[in-house]
C-alpha cells in the first residue's frame, strides 16, 4: 500500500478550534454568572411584606435602588437601609438582596439595627 494514503486518513487536530470554543464557553459562563450575581434579588420574605403591605415599586425605581446598591458596595457597605418617598427597604448589598421591606409609616416605630450604610431616594 501506498504509505501517503494512511497519512491522509490520519486525523489532524485542530487546535485553535477547540480551545477557542472552550474560551467561547468559558467567557460566556463566566459573564452569565457574573449578571446573575449582579441581579437585585428579593427574599421570599420581602416578596410577601411587599405584597402584604401593599407596596409598589415600579421598573425604573427597582434599577436606581440595584444601581445605588452597587455603588454602597463599592464603599464598603453590606447591609444597608434604603428610605424611599413611601417606603423602607433593608437590602443586603453583599448579596444583592432585598431582605425585608415596609411602609414608610411603620419605620417610625422601628430600630434598624446591623446595617451599615443608608441609602436615600425619597425623590
Amino acid at each position: 500500500m501506498n504509505p501517503r494514503i494512511h497519512q491522509l486518513h490520519q486525523p489532524q487536530p485542530l487546535p485553535h478550534h477547540t480551545k477557542a470554543k472552550q474560551s467561547q464557553e468559558a467567557s460566556f459562563k463566566e459573564a452569565f454568572n457574573e449578571a446573575k450575581s449582579n441581579a437585585l434579588q428579593v427574599s421570599k420574605h420581602a416578596q410577601e411584606r411587599l405584597r402584604d403591605r401593599n407596596i409598589n415599586i415600579d421598573n425604573q425605581k427597582w434599577k436606581q435602588i440595584s444601581s445605588k446598591m452597587s455603588e454602597a458596595k463599592s464603599k464598603g457597605v453590606t447591609d444597608s437601609l434604603v428610605l424611599l418617598k413611601d417606603a423602607a427597604l433593608v437590602v443586603s448589598t453583599k448579596n444583592n438582596m432585598v431582605v425585608t421591606a415596609m411602609n414608610k409609616e411603620d419605620t417610625n416605630s422601628h430600630i434598624f439595627t446591623n446595617i451599615n450604610g443608608t441609602i436615600i431616594l425619597d425623590d
